[in-house]
């Protein structure tokens, strides 16, 4: 099977941002001063009262944390920011199972292009279906449009091929 490139080289990209370049190290000392003087904001609910006493705010997390450590056993070197990320992004569209079934198939939940598959229509028991001498996993990671792969896959059903 053809290798994602996709996570490999967000991961040397997330590397290659926090490497020892000087310049690098002076842009996050001035983001660093200038976020420090930011008051500190978590993102919240308000609180209702029934009495009309003082407001607060409920803490929200913006991803289930079963998400984040399931994602976190299949990858643990990949940052928790990109972890909460990515699982902030499937829990939006499709419970865990679903996004472990897609990992299982070859497709990263941490890829972005598995939420388009997704959306175009194929799901992962489509990736292992061969559509001609390649599965479909091979075909996009090709370069071939999930719509197309979807369009043969619904041709083949029809013509009662698969």
């Amino acid at each position: 099977m053809v290798e994602d490139s996709g996570v490999d080289e967000l991961l040397r990209q997330w590397a290659a941002e926090r490497s020892d370049d000087a310049e690098l190290q002076e842009v996050n000392r001035i983001k660093d001063a200038w976020l420090a003087e930011a008051p500190p904001s978590a993102p919240g609910i308000p609180v209702q009262r029934a009495n009309g006493g003082p407001r607060g705010l409920v803490k929200v997390e913006s991803a289930d944390p079963a998400y984040v450590a399931a994602m976190r056993k299949r990858a643990p070197e990949v940052p928790e920011a990109l972890l909460a990320a990515a699982a902030s992004y499937w829990q939006l569209v499709g419970d865990l199972s679903e996004a472990e079934q897609w990992w299982d198939a070859g497709i990263s939940p941490l890829d972005q292009r598995a939420l388009d598959y997704r959306a175009a229509g194929l799901t992962p028991a489509d990736l292992g279906r061969r559509l001609g001498p390649m599965t479909v996993l091979q075909h996009l990671r090709r370069g071939s449009a999930a719509a197309w792969c979807v369009a043969r896959l619904q041709r083949q059903r029809r013509d009662g091929v698969a």
